[in-house]
Parts: C-alpha cells; sequence; structure tokens
C-alpha cells in the first residue's frame, strides 16, 4: 500500500465565497482502496441549497456574465482547460484516491475533461439566432439564442470530474449561471475545479457548489421554482425522482441514466481486436461505468474463441491499490455497491449461467477488490443479462443470425450506447441504424471525442451531452417579429 497524504479540509462555495454548512455537520471520506480518510466536506443542509440557488439566480439576473460578450466567456473556459492541465498530477490523485480508480486512469481523465472544457469554449462563438426576410414587405422576422437561466447540475461518484465538464462549460458557456452538487462520495476534484474557475477569472455567484446527500440537496436542486434546467446523471431509478421532482415547475430536465450495453460479433470480426475492447469495456473503471460494455453477444460459430481469449485477457488484468501505476483495476467505490455486484454473481450462478473465471472477493488487507468475473452462456432473459450491475462482471450471450442479434440487442430498458464488429459493411451498418441506442460503435468500443454527442434512448436518458448540442441544452430560443411600415388594422 502507498503512502496516503493527510485528509484534505473542503467548503461549500457559494456566492464566491467558502464556508463550512449552515449546521456544521461534515461528511468523512474513506479512500475505497485504503480504508483511510482522504476528504471531509461540509453537509450543505436546506438553507445552504437555497442560498447557492439565490446566489445563482442573482448572478444570472442582475450580475455580468449572462450578457459577456462570446470572446470573454471564450477566454475564462479555455483558462479553465489550462489550469485544469497544470494541476492534473493533484487532481488526479484527488480523484483516485476518492473514487478507487487506478492513478493513470484517473490522471488521463484529467487531460479529457481539459479537452471538453477547450471545446466548450469553442462553442461559445457559434451561438447565434436566424433572420426571416421573406415573410413579405410588412415582415421581418428574428431568433435570438438566449441563455436558459439557472442551472442545477447534478453528478455521480463515477467520473467526478469529467461528468461535471460534460455539463457546465455547456452551460457556461451560453451565459447561464449554476449550482453544482457532486457525489457525496467523490467531491474533492468539483470543489477543486471551484477554486480553478475563480483563478480563470469568473465571477462570483456564476458556479456555486454545494456537497451532501441527494435529501435534502439534491431534492431542492430538482424542485426549486428559482431553477430553470436540471441536468442529472446517475441511475435511471434517481432520474425518474429527478424529473418528477422538476415537474411540478416545468423545468427543463436533461438526463442521462444508465446503461446494459451490448457489443455484437458477427462471424467475420477481428476477434483479437474485438477482445481487447471487450475487456476494456468491462473492466475499466472497475465496470463502474454507465458505458460499460457487459452484455457480449457473439456469433454461435466464433464464441468458444472469443470466449477463451477474452479469458486470457481477463487473467492477466491486474487488480491492485489504486495508487499502484501498474495497477488496471482498483477498489469498488464503497460497501453497499460491492455487496449488489457479489448479489448480481450469485444470481447468475443460480440463473444457469457458466461462470468461466473471477466471481470472489480479492484477499486485501484494506479496501474492497472483487475479481474481473465472466459468464458465458448467459440465459438473454436473466438479470444478469438485463440489469446494470455496475462492476466487472461481463455477460456472454450466444446469437446464431443477424436478426437474433438485434432482437437481443435492443430487448432492454436501456439505451445508451453499443459496437457491432464485422468486416462487412452492410451488416455493420445495418445494426447500427438498427439498434435503438444514441451511441453505436462499429469495430470499437469506448471511443470519443467532445465533438460527438452522448445520450441514451429509453430509460438510458434524455437530452445530450458534448457535441454542438451540448450548448443547446442550456438555451431558449426567442422570436422576435417586427412590422414594417404602417400597422394594418386585422379587426375593424
Amino acid at each position: 500500500m502507498k503512502t496516503i497524504p493527510d485528509p484534505t479540509r473542503y467548503q461549500q462555495l457559494i456566492d464566491g465565497q467558502w464556508s463550512d454548512a449552515s449546521t456544521g455537520k461534515r461528511i468523512e471520506r474513506q479512500s475505497p482502496g485504503h480504508d483511510k480518510t482522504v476528504s471531509t466536506y461540509p453537509e450543505s443542509a436546506d438553507a445552504d441549497a437555497i442560498a447557492a440557488i439565490a446566489a445563482a439566480r442573482k448572478a444570472f439576473d442582475h450580475g455580468p456574465w449572462p450578457s459577456t460578450s462570446a470572446a470573454e466567456r471564450e477566454a475564462v473556459l479555455r483558462r479553465t482547460a489550462e489550469l485544469i492541465r497544470e494541476n492534473a498530477d493533484r487532481l488526479g490523485l484527488v480523484e483516485c484516491l476518492e473514487s478507487g480508480k487506478p492513478i493513470t486512469q484517473a490522471k488521463a481523465e484529467m487531460g479529457w475533461a481539459a479537452g471538453i472544457w477547450d471545446y466548450a469554449a469553442a462553442l461559445c462563438r457559434t451561438l447565434h439566432g436566424e433572420t426571416a426576410n421573406a415573410l413579405g414587405e410588412s415582415l421581418f422576422g428574428m431568433t435570438l439564442c438566449e441563455p436558459l437561466g439557472v442551472a442545477s447540475l447534478i453528478t455521480p461518484w463515477n467520473f467526478p470530474l469529467l461528468i461535471i465538464s460534460q455539463k457546465l462549460p455547456f452551460a457556461l458557456a451560453a451565459g447561464c449561471c449554476c449550482i453544482v452538487k457532486p457525489s457525496e462520495f467523490t467531491s474533492g476534484t468539483t470543489l477543486e475545479l471551484g477554486k480553478l474557475l475563480s483563478q480563470a477569472g469568473l465571477p462570483d455567484g456564476v458556479v456555486n457548489i454545494v456537497t451532501g446527500y441527494g435529501e435534502p440537496v439534491g431534492r431542492i436542486l430538482a424542485e426549486h421554482p428559482d431553477v430553470d434546467i436540471v441536468s442529472f446523471t446517475g441511475s435511471t431509478a434517481v432520474g425518474k425522482k429527478i424529473a418528477a421532482g422538476a415537474a411540478a415547475t416545468l423545468k427543463k430536465v436533461s438526463l442521462e441514466l444508465g446503461g446494459k450495453n451490448p457489443q455484437i460479433l458477427f462471424a467475420d470480426a477481428e476477434i483479437e481486436a474485438a477482445a481487447d475492447a471487450i475487456a476494456f469495456g468491462i473492466y475499466f473503471n472497475a465496470g463502474e461505468c454507465c458505458n460499460s460494455g457487459s452484455r457480449i453477444l457473439i456469433h454461435d460459430s466464433i464464441a468458444d474463441q472469443v470466449v477463451e481469449r477474452v479469458l486470457e485477457k481477463t487473467k492477466k488484468t491486474r487488480v491492485g491499490d489504486p495508487l499502484d501505476e501498474n495497477a488496471q483495476v482498483g477498489a469498488i467505490i464503497n460497501q453497499s455497491q460491492h455487496e449488489k455486484i457479489l448479489q448480481y454473481i450469485e444470481a447468475g450462478k443460480k440463473a444457469g449461467a457458466s461462470l468461466k473465471t473471477g466471481g470472489e472477493v480479492m484477499e486485501s488487507e484494506t479496501g474492497r477488490f472483487i475479481q474481473p468475473t465472466v459468464f458465458d452462456h448467459v440465459p438473454a432473459d436473466s438479470s444478469i443479462a438485463r440489469e446494470e450491475i455496475f462492476g466487472p462482471v461481463l455477460t456472454v450471450i450466444r446469437f446464431s443470425d443477424t436478426d437474433e442479434a438485434i432482437r437481443i440487442a435492443n430487448d432492454s430498458l436501456y439505451g445508451l450506447s453499443a459496437s457491432v464488429w464485422s468486416r462487412d459493411f452492410d451488416t455493420a451498418l445495418r445494426c447500427a441504424r438498427k439498434i435503438r441506442a444514441g451511441t453505436v460503435w462499429i469495430n470499437t468500443f469506448m471511443d470519443g471525442a467532445p465533438e460527438l454527442p452522448f445520450g441514451g434512448y429509453k430509460q438510458s436518458g434524455l437530452g445530450r451531452e458534448l457535441g454542438p448540442e451540448a450548448v443547446n441544452e442550456f438555451t431558449e430560443v426567442k422570436t422576435i417579429t417586427a412590422r414594417l411600415g404602417p400597422y394594418s388594422d386585422k379587426w375593424s
């Protein structure tokens, strides 16, 4: 076990001021890999959430940010990207300790996050309306693209800085003012980001950060009438509660929720490449990823070959101390999630699936670690084949023809992502068009860029993050119609 630094004591950020919670209560975060306290945060209460909303409302209604020029907004966002890169080692360490993910992956995520801020900065200058000048001689029309208002941004524990970076810079690019609530398990990097935003020149009150639990803080951020949009990433069950809470005031809702994402391998798939993508897709971030490739559909003719190759890669996968730069899989986020994964493994055995490797808790003096696990011959209607496990558990389902593969892939509540492996263009494109998912990869998995929209079909969510559409989530379109010349009576 590596040396663990002393705990960092954080405060919440409201209207440019760092403070403790109004109740004085705090949350202690223990590292999932070391069982030592690494951070403490304010346990923000009702009064803190309401104060943060009031600060954002004041900043939007009376502050300079909504009317700041695109060039000025761009400069702040670009400077934030630079600061994330300059502080990547510190941010990566905080995220590694709080989330349990390997240090190398945590540091890499800082670079990905900075790239999103760069892209959002470029979008600042693309926001514009249109004119309608073919309405006849007496009418002229135009549209304005205006900031939506106050945005509540609620993020999960699995990719803390990366996911807030899929929301916050786009909201700021549009001219919105925000309240951010990170997960109570991984608030550190979001609070560190708040310090960087101040250094980058963001005015007070434009971004406010409250820490604590979904009840009461998350609920207030979703329900409060002074909030104009709530953007949430997390489980589908909680997403439904967010949408229900927002419905009372008919505020806009953007949801990025769960997934049970299939990778489909046809008979002509490149087996070596696909096996690598399968191992990466399920073991990256210990499978604690909405985009995890946890459901593998393989054509009967190559299934044994593929499973054998995946098992070889699985047995070589290095699980260990998150601070060890050689580790590929770190610790499970908390005890509740640890137990949930083990329950699914037992359910898979009871359903008659063939456990090929793993399925056990790894012995360790500290922390929570689960062996990378592979089930073969998984019944397509079993819980491990249909429900989101959020852990390093791979399920293999076999199919005989294209129609069956598409049917199994679509037989899910979710529709976040999928991939198709085939050298045949017709097969790959047909599947990509037929699969009901927000992202479909062909002959790769989990490749992406800030330029490409991300979001789901069905119960995987509403709206899109990233891509040019991301900034539109935080804007309103206003129509202006002007009469030229004398007014013509309509009533007399």
